[in-house]
């Protein structure tokens, strides 16, 4: 079954003033699309590869389109509009999810800041991540390059740092981009997300 690109749960412009019109519309009609397109091609290669050489020659394909498909589609649920556009983005309501933020970070704004600094201090482009252990029942930060899925954690919340994320709206300056993200941050995913995890995982 082919990959096809999902609709975002919001339009275009219902960032602003935090991401920008353009660059949404260029990240998920551009870029995430070229994903979906060349996981597509690597797929229907790899269908009908012969012999083991071939097939190890499109993994690096499969992996870095297929990365970027998982991620990108993880992050635009990842996202919402903000408290003061009527939506949900940047709210952290007391549930599951803060109590775990609590234990862990000892707050919203040191997990911020120090998902931040991991995710600024990546070389290059890649992603930031929000993960749950499903081993030690706890929160980590955690970072891939390039497109590589979060696959030793759950991912709650990925940040992109590539730079058609932020590049048309923040220039070179990734901290203002960083600080940003989280009026749009949608905590009610990422605590759907743990719940579910945490659930299959025996903690709750």
């Amino acid at each position: 079954m082919s990959a096809t690109l999902p609709p975002l749960p919001y339009a275009y412009d219902a960032l602003e003033p935090h991401i920008c019109t353009e660059i949404m519309t260029l990240h998920h009609t551009k870029h995430h699309q070229a994903y979906v397109n060349g996981l597509n091609a690597a797929e229907q290669s790899y269908a009908s590869a012969i012999t083991p050489q071939q097939k190890i020659n499109l993994q690096a394909a499969i992996k870095f389109n297929g990365g970027g498909h998982i991620n990108h589609s993880l992050f635009w649920k990842n996202l919402a509009p903000a408290a003061d556009k009527g939506g949900n983005g940047g709210v952290l309501r007391d549930g599951p999810l803060k109590q775990a933020i609590d234990r862990d970070f000892g707050g919203v704004d040191n997990l911020k800041k120090e998902l931040n600094a991991a995710t600024a201090a990546i070389q290059g482009s890649g992603w930031g991540w929000l993960g749950y252990n499903t081993n030690s029942h706890r929160l980590e930060i955690a970072t891939t390059p390039n497109q590589d899925p979060l696959l030793h954690l759950t991912p709650l919340i990925g940040i992109d740092i590539w730079e058609h994320a932020f590049y048309i709206q923040y220039k070179n300056v990734k901290a203002d981009y960083l600080n940003a993200i989280w009026n749009v941050i949608n905590f009610d995913e990422a605590e759907a997300r743990y719940v579910e995890s945490a659930k299959a995982s025996g903690k709750l």
